[in-house]
């Protein structure tokens, strides 16, 4: 890590009580001249979860490269906990505590799951060995793996693959987290054990960012929704209220 990453992303202090954990303003991203995201403007609280629907290509994976910062916006800037983190390099936010899973799991296959925590802890989070040890540990305890600790990733079923990618991403207890798409794939079941988990690690005090095609799942959880599409949002509010208006009904469901 750039040893002046986080103090320079943190240089202007505490921020505000009423100030957002995350903010973009006028955030754009082109492509030449494909504008997928154009001066969007998006304010999350800390403690919600912020469900975000729309349909492919609305631009909601560059949505969350932007903020993870896999990506650099084309104009605009992002900031998280009060601090402009536009130029802050992708393990850099991890370290000031942006979590994030993956829709798709690519875990080291051939390690085991503690083996694949223990990195996200140390190599993700900074941590020491030992400190990373302990921090891995709770994470997998959380998600429900720890008996599972020395199981080959690769010999996983997809639930618990996606309790992995949790796992991976909360260690060391980012108060912001993103989750691609992890309800995608599972049973009714299977999403009850994952919202379980998902409810524990909000109730810790993490604020969700959720990008999910399940509504149901999303409905469950989610205080406030934002749709996207073309790259700009159409609507935000309550679950219910957003999923009642007309231009959601038509532009996401097909209605």
């Amino acid at each position: 890590m750039n040893p002046g990453a986080e103090s320079s992303a943190r240089a202007g202090g505490k921020p505000p009580a009423d100030a957002p954990i995350l903010e973009l303003a006028g955030v754009s991203r082109h492509f030449g001249g494909l504008r997928v995201i154009e001066n969007l403007n998006l304010n999350v609280a800390w403690g919600e979860v912020l469900g975000v629907l729309g349909p492919n290509g609305a631009g909601k994976s560059t949505l969350f490269n932007l903020i993870a910062g896999v990506l650099p916006p084309s104009a605009g800037a992002v900031r998280f906990e009060g601090h402009d983190i536009t130029r802050v390099k992708v393990w850099d936010r991890r370290r000031l505590g942006i979590g994030r899973t993956y829709q798709v799991p690519k875990p080291f296959a051939h390690m085991s799951v503690f083996e694949n925590v223990l990195v996200a802890a140390t190599h993700g989070g900074g941590l020491s060995i030992a400190k990373g040890r302990e921090e891995a540990r709770s994470s997998l305890d959380l998600c429900g793996l720890g008996a599972l600790s020395r199981k080959h990733a690769g010999e996983l079923s997809l639930l618990n693959l996606k309790r992995l990618e949790l796992a991976k991403a909360v260690v060391k207890q980012p108060p912001l987290l993103l989750l691609d798409e992890i309800a995608g794939g599972l049973t009714d079941g299977e999403c009850d054990e994952l919202l379980t988990i998902l409810s524990a690690i909000h109730k810790r005090g993490a604020t969700i960012v959720w990008v999910e095609h399940v509504i149901h799942a999303l409905k469950r959880l989610a205080t406030r929704l934002a749709v996207l599409h073309f790259g700009a949002i159409i609507c935000e509010g309550a679950p219910d209220a957003v999923l009642a208006d007309d231009r959601v009904k038509e532009v996401y469901l097909g209605v």
